[in-house]
């Protein structure tokens, strides 16, 4: 009876460890998975969209750094958030009304930090292939031709094609990337009130020209995940600051999420 009784519980232990085993695993490998997406750089700890934040931000291991782009009065491409400048600089108006050069005597830095406003073309300049970029191209209705501009500073710097992703809330904009370079990624980024509520047929829609969704990760839902990865497009949310919500989104299957803390969570990822 004895004997019985230590093989029941032997193999009851053994069975314990292998699922256990089996189950980190399968949590590790997902991990692997998740891309790390820097939100308008390390801007938890620098100034947004300044050069101070995208370093920051390959300094803590970011996949990518996320790039919102307007374009200036001049045409030129330039990393800023908003439409107008108030929020994130000194000055006033929109950034349509600005040339480069007025734009660069702005002061982006916060407080007593000083920065400027970068140009798509400094930023190719000073990072080239050696970190990706998740570039979103920001109310294209108003820049026309901003995603041909995007398209030739890649070529003029030698951009890989597989070291950017285009995300945009306009389908028009990712469908021009699309007939551009069909092999460039492409996120169909999806309004708050809208997630969670999009149809197969819309699923089924999307597939055709991009290779995921970008959701707000406060209203997303498990099963909203587990459907977008049934239609094989990628689920990056937006965004995620807080470790026990990144664990969250990990397990239930998300391939990446926007941070201001790049260096969160990569020890969620890598040092658990």
């Amino acid at each position: 009876m004895r004997l019985k009784w230590w093989f029941v519980s032997s193999l009851t232990l053994c069975l314990c460890g292998i699922f256990i085993f089996i189950h980190t695993q399968a949590a590790s490998t997902q991990a692997e998975k998740v891309a790390i997406i820097a939100h308008r750089g390390a801007s938890g700890y620098e100034p947004e969209h300044t050069m101070q934040s995208y370093l920051a931000a390959v300094q803590q291991k970011a996949d990518y750094l996320e790039l919102d782009l307007h374009m200036s009065k001049d045409q030129q491409l330039v990393a800023i958030h908003d439409y107008k400048v108030d929020r994130t600089t000194n000055g006033t108006g929109y950034v349509k009304q600005y040339t480069v050069k007025q734009l660069q005597r702005l002061n982006a830095g916060k407080g007593s930090k000083k920065a400027v406003i970068p140009t798509l073309e400094e930023i190719f300049r000073t990072f080239g292939n050696r970190t990706n970029y998740y570039i979103e191209t920001k109310s294209p209705h108003e820049y026309p031709g901003m995603e041909k501009e995007l398209l030739t500073l890649m070529a003029k710097y030698n951009i890989h094609t597989d070291h950017v992703i285009v995300q945009s809330f306009s389908p028009e904009s990712l469908k021009t990337v699309h007939r551009y370079r069909p092999t460039m990624k492409l996120i169909q980024l999806i309004r708050s009130k809208q997630t969670n509520m999009l149809t197969d047929q819309q699923f089924r829609q999307i597939k055709t020209y991009a290779n995921g969704i970008g959701p707000n990760a406060n209203t997303l839902t498990k099963p909203y995940v587990q459907k977008a990865r049934s239609y094989d497009l990628d689920v990056h949310p937006y965004t995620v600051n807080d470790e026990k919500q990144m664990r969250t989104l990990i397990e239930w299957g998300v391939t990446g999420m926007f941070t201001n803390y790049p260096d969160r969570l990569y020890n969620v990822l890598h040092k658990e």
